[in-house]
């Protein structure tokens, strides 16, 4: 089969083989009487191995070694091909995201695209400190890409940088949607992110979101939304500020929130049965219990009253001090 007609069959063209031939991947059988390449079936067959091999991603160096050397291992191939695909496709993933903040960005000339690529590349940047200065500096921009900040939000690690960052997009405005996304994030970490961010934005939306982020599976989301959402009046958040109480977890926040929702006569009444039902839980350290007993200070009403009485006669000192303590405080004192 002359060199024509092996182009049209395989699709590669004449110019390629001869160049597969340069290189010693395809070697055609002989020649006619004329002197033209003569390819055998094999020869065919061999093309549309290295063709298949190509579709791959594999380079013309990879494909000979493939085909030609006995000891190669397809298995290590397909590992460092999938590597370098997932790569490759992070590399396009960043550009694709890139673009689309640029464009979100609306910029009205190229000094506001370069513009906006300097404050992308600033976030990105490996210094704690660059990423800080761009978070503080981008709300002198006139046109700030909010999606990039919803990105660096969901992505920073350093609180200090953390706290800049969810400052600029409270500034910037919106962004409310894509926080909506990272509450669907599959990591645990890129949820509690995206619940700080949306514990700085006001409105029924945001606490919507944070009433949804109060049942995620993490335990460590539910007492970031907890607290948020106790700020804003939520009773729903009690049983989870009560547990932080008792576990020592941020429990000075968590008290000083059940503290404010005590205001309404109901869920104050709610708050310190919670208190009262955790102090029963013969599991609990002293550190704990005292705590808790401290939490119940501040919680006005007849159950946390009569609660704290009895707990002046607590086997443990500390307790029973600090119930008789705050009972005086509170004009209660026997």
């Amino acid at each position: 089969m002359l060199i024509g007609e092996v182009a049209r069959r395989s699709g590669v063209s004449a110019r390629m083989l001869r160049h597969y031939e340069s290189l010693g991947l395809v070697r055609p059988t002989g020649r006619n009487d004329v002197g033209y390449r003569e390819y055998s079936a094999a020869d065919v067959r061999r093309i549309f191995h290295i063709e298949s091999l190509r579709s791959l991603g594999l380079t013309l160096r990879e494909v000979g070694r493939a085909l030609d050397d006995p000891g190669f291992s397809p298995a290590e191939l397909v590992d460092d091909l999938t590597r370098r695909t997932r790569e490759r496709i992070a590399s396009e993933t960043e550009l694709l995201t890139r673009l689309s903040r640029i464009g979100a960005a609306e910029p009205e000339d190229w000094d506001g695209v370069l513009r906006t690529v300097a404050l992308l590349q600033a976030l990105g940047s490996s210094s704690p400190g660059t990423r800080q200065r761009a978070a503080l500096s981008s709300v002198d921009e006139a046109s700030v890409p909010v999606g990039a900040l919803v990105d660096a939000v969901l992505s920073e690690r350093d609180p200090v940088v953390a706290g800049a960052l969810r400052w600029a997009l409270a500034q910037a405005g919106g962004g409310l949607v894509l926080l909506a996304e990272g509450l669907a994030a599959p990591a645990a970490e890129v949820r509690a992110r995206a619940v700080l961010a949306i514990a700085e934005t006001p409105g029924d939306a945001a606490t919507a979101l944070l009433r949804a982020a109060l049942a995620d599976p993490d335990l460590a989301v539910r007492r970031r939304a907890a607290p948020a959402l106790g700020a804003r009046g939520v009773a729903d958040a009690v049983p989870t500020l009560v547990d932080m109480v008792a576990e020592e977890v941020r429990d000075v926040e968590a008290a000083d929130t059940l503290a404010a929702l005590a205001a309404a006569p109901e869920t104050a009444e709610r708050i310190a049965a919670g208190l009262v039902a955790r102090l029963a839980d013969s599991t609990l350290g002293p550190s704990a219990r005292r705590g808790l007993t401290q939490a119940l200070a501040d919680i006005p009403g007849a159950t946390a009253s009569g609660a704290l009485a009895e707990l002046t006669r607590d086997e443990d000192r500390g307790v029973a001090l600090t119930a008789g303590y705050v009972l005086g405080l509170r004009g209660e004192g026997r």
